[in-house]
This record gives structure tokens, sequence and C-alpha cells, in this order.
């Protein structure tokens, strides 16, 4: 007998997410880029949008979220009813397996992907299973090596977090093609707005086109509103309703609504965010290139952050705390075959001057 309620054996096997700190370990404040988090702020237009919402605090959301629904099928060429909006990606990714994947199902993913796949796995009783990657990125023969019969959902972030890395349209499709039709494909592209235009639209032609391809992305990143908690999947009826059927009610709020369809129409502030983003990861990657001989280098990114490795004689620990003195949080990734990177955020262009300096000390260098 039991004294008390026990859990699932599959719930303790979760560890939680850890978000990006902003504090260093004295308690100081610090400049956050830890988190992938927009350094242009907001869109003007979202900001107003949310400012209007306060009188309407004591009424629920549409649920559905139609308006939102409905602009992001004009802005991208959907349609509304194969759109569903959640909390955050981080909702509909928990949902994608919990819909379709349960005890004695496996769900895969790349080596160094987003830790929400595996607690997501783990959280509806389904075993997380790791492919090998290639020099950090998701390596397709690898992931289709490692399906089997017991593979339900595979989920690809492209670009991926943390690494940065990319695969190709044309990879992406092969990956699909040559899954089972009765595995679900996750494309997590929370950092698509930060490609090439041209290069964003792989994963929406394939859950336009088939049944077991799902698209996830956020308001979080390019869009600047990860306080508001939006995000949005794409993908066949089906998977569609399966989603509606198990998500949250009234899961977006009502200043999320609002502030995500203001920062839709303002795409001036998403192609601002991009070129910000483009023209300083490649000035910082630069500069990290500079101090090669300290065994220092960049893991090449399409995301707003850069994957640095340290090889030489300057560790990442090291590292880490010389940049909190400077004043900025990044992300250290102790986990097997990340413990010598950090994970940094692309900030201002003051932002990544102090880092580079920190950084430059650090190994010797002139300031």
């Amino acid at each position: 007998m039991t004294t008390q309620p026990e859990p699932k054996p599959w719930i303790l096997g979760i560890h939680a997410y850890t978000p990006g700190k902003s504090t260093a370990s004295d308690g100081r404040a610090l400049v956050k880029l830890s988190a992938n988090e927009n350094p242009l702020g907001s869109s003007p237009a979202a900001m107003a949008a949310i400012a209007e919402t306060r009188a309407e605090a004591a009424t629920y959301p549409d649920p559905g979220a139609h308006e939102l629904r409905e602009k992001l099928a004009e802005l991208h060429g959907l349609d509304a009813d194969r759109i569903v909006c959640g909390t955050g990606s981080d909702e509909l990714l928990n949902l994608a397996a919990q819909g379709f994947a349960g005890q004695g199902d496996e769900v895969l993913f790349s080596r160094h992907s987003f830790a929400v796949y595996d607690i997501a796995a783990r959280r509806c009783g389904a075993t997380p299973v790791e492919a090998d990657d290639r020099d950090f990125i998701a390596d397709v023969d690898a992931l289709l090596a490692a399906v089997t019969e017991k593979t339900r959902v595979v989920f690809l972030a492209n670009p991926n977090n943390p690494t940065g890395t990319w695969i190709a349209p044309s990879e992406v499709e092969r990956l699909h093609a040559a899954l089972p039709s009765n595995v679900l494909l996750v494309i997590d592209e929370a950092y698509a707005e930060y490609l090439d235009p041209d290069l964003q639209h792989v994963g929406f032609d394939l859950a336009a086109a088939h049944d077991n391809v799902l698209v996830t992305r956020t308001f979080s990143k390019i869009y600047g509103l990860a306080a508001e908690r939006i995000g949005w999947a794409t993908g066949a009826p089906g998977l569609i309703d399966v989603l509606n059927r198990i998500r949250g009610p009234f899961n977006v709020t009502v200043s999320g609504q609002k502030a995500a369809l203001s920062a839709l129409s303002d795409q001036s502030f998403v192609n601002e965010s991009r070129a910000h983003n483009t023209s300083e990861r490649a000035r910082f990657a630069e500069a990290i290139a500079a101090l090669g001989n300290h065994g220092l280098s960049v893991v090449p990114s399409e995301a707003n952050f850069l994957l640095v490795e340290f090889a030489g004689d300057v560790t990442a620990v090291a590292a880490l705390d010389a940049i909190a003195k400077a004043g900025y949080a990044v992300r250290h990734l102790p986990e097997p075959g990340l413990k010598h990177c950090l994970r940094i955020t692309i900030g201002k262009s003051e932002d990544m001057d102090r880092v580079t300096a920190a950084l430059r000390e650090l190994c010797g260098e002139a300031a």
C-alpha cells in the first residue's frame, strides 16, 4: 500500500526544461543573451495592440483564434482551417507527441536537438530515441536508420536549437519521402524567419501536400513576443483536429492574439530584425574566428544565435564567467557533446562588441 499519490514512472524520467539565465551567480542582473530573444524588442504596432487590450482583461479570448488564423493563412498562402494556435509552439510540440505516441512507441529526433522533444516523448509515456548527428547537423541517413516499427513521431528542428544548423529543403523532402506514411514528421520552424525568405517554404509545401507533416512556428523569436506565448502549427485536417481536441481551451490570450495580428501586419519589423541578425551574426562569427588560435570556433548558424566551441586552454566555463563579469548571460550546455560550448544569442551591436571584448581579454588579446 502506498501512502501518497505516485507519479507515472515515465514522468520521473523527465528532466525539467532549464531556461536561459538572467542573473549572475552573485545575483547581479545580466543582459540576457541566453534565451534567443529579439534584441530589437517587439514591433511598435504589437506593443500598441497589447496596451489596448487592458480593458478586455475580464473576458475570455476567442477560443479558436479565428482572426489570427485567417491572417496567418493570408500571409503564408495557407488554409486557415489547417492552422491551430497554441501557447507558444512548445504546447503544440507536446500535443503532437501526445496525440500520436504513447507507451510502447518511439519518438525520434537528432542528437543535440531542442530539449523539449525528449520531454514531449517522456510526457506521454513514449521512448525518446536520438539519432547521430553529423558535425552538429541533423543527419537524414542516421534518422532514417533509426526508424523502427515503433516510431510514431519524428521531430526535426530546422534551423536547429541549440546548434543553429540547418538542412536544405531537398534534405527535408528526402527525409519525409523515406518515412513510413504512419509516422508523423514534425518540422519545428521556430527560427525559420531568419532564413532567406526563398528558403522558408519547404515545410509548408510538405504539410499542404501530405497527411503526415506538421509544421510549427512561433511569435517568440523574430516577432519579439516571447512574453505573450503564441505559437501556431499547420498540417492536414486530421492532424489539426487531433491537436484541437487536446489543446488547452482559450489557450492564446486576448493580448497575445491581438499582438500577433498587429505583428503580422508589420513585416518591416521582421525584415529589419532579419537583416540585423544576419549582419551582427556574421560580424560576431568573424570576431570569434580571429580567436581561433586560442581554440575558439563557431558552428555555422542560420538562427539568431551562435554555438561557440572552446577547444583550447580557454574553457567554456571560464568564458561563461568572463562574459558574466562583463554583464551578460549566455547559455552553457553541459550535456554530453556540448559541455565545451556556449550558445550566444545575437544581441545589439554594442552587446556583441562587449562580449567580444570580454573573450579577447580572456584570451590575452589586446582590447
